[in-house]
């Protein structure tokens, strides 16, 4: 099992000296042998929210809307240039929140200037208002993410791309440089509905779902529709990667749990260490313990 860390650029961590741990984090994860950081994405959130958050059993968001929430590929592009190792990952990307074309050139730059190290969280968004301030149609999201990618992989595959869809159509263009990694930077795709299982399925190169407060037969259940929609789509389940963000209660619930995560079928887990505490020391400290405590080799 591989272990990633969530960045520091969210809340509270991130509203003073927020450069400074970002930078301290990302090394410290890399020197301590984690395999990858990781940042989410909002753009622009109501001071009073009334979506529910969909991840959690009384669907209350984990931060404060009004507080810090840095762009997630500007930090990336940051964090590469401080790093030689670990992977960047979007947990996750919303992928009809911005133009695709563009979002497909960001993510290939990034990739060629980590020299090939980015993984694409991609999901379809939640909150309601944030839509409504991007003026992207809410109902519309699930199929726009969907195009959207494919919109991203021709552009990251192809030398002369082409594509007509519903919401976009090009031709004759060029759009370079492309990744590093090929065919593409790994998609692992967001959500718990059928309808994100299957896009994961069909869609993606692994699934980025959450370990939250819930039944805890439900993540290995999710696992198996998704490996099941992968068999019906022609595809071989064992080569999709299953990770999730672990958010529990305490740092002690993560480390009881890990045996439950492996048996369930998660091949990665991302730890949001900053939940648990709220001296950023203590942040570092809890990354050093957890590293030891599950074994991982210090960078050479």
């Amino acid at each position: 099992m591989e272990f990633g860390v969530v960045l520091p650029h969210v809340g509270p961590q991130a509203r003073a000296q927020v450069v400074e741990r970002i930078q301290r984090m990302a090394r410290h994860a890399e020197a301590l042998g984690y395999h990858s950081v990781w940042v989410a994405d909002h753009i622009a959130m109501p001071v009073h929210l009334v979506s529910k958050y969909p991840y959690h059993p009384e669907g209350k968001f984990l931060v404060d809307v009004t507080d810090n929430f840095l762009e997630p590929l500007t930090v990336l592009g940051y964090v590469a240039a401080c790093t030689s190792r670990v992977r960047l990952g979007t947990g996750v990307l919303v992928i009809p929140y911005r133009n695709p074309v563009v979002t497909a050139k960001v993510v290939s730059t990034l990739d060629v200037l980590s020299n090939g190290r980015v993984i694409v969280g991609a999901g379809v968004g939640w909150m309601a208002e944030e839509f409504a301030y991007l003026n992207v149609p809410y109902r519309e999201r699930g199929a726009r993410t969907d195009e959207y990618l494919h919109i991203m992989k021709t552009l990251w595959t192809q030398e002369e791309p082409r594509f007509q869809g519903r919401f976009f159509t090009f031709a004759d263009l060029r759009c370079e440089p492309r990744p590093v990694q090929k065919p593409h930077p790994p998609i692992w795709i967001g959500g718990h509905s059928q309808a994100a299982l299957r896009r994961a399925a069909t869609l993606g190169d692994g699934w980025y779902g959450h370990v939250f407060w819930r039944d805890p037969e439900q993540l290995p259940r999710e696992i198996r529709t998704i490996k099941r929609f992968a068999e019906q789509a022609g595809r071989d389940p064992e080569a999709l990667t299953y990770a999730a963000p672990a958010y529990e209660r305490t740092f002690e619930d993560v480390l009881r749990s890990l045996p439950r995560y492996q048996q369930a079928g998660l091949d990665h887990v991302v730890l949001a260490f900053f939940l648990w505490t709220d001296g950023f020391d203590e942040v570092l400290g809890q990354m050093e313990r957890f590293a030891r405590e599950v074994g991982l080799q210090p960078a050479g």
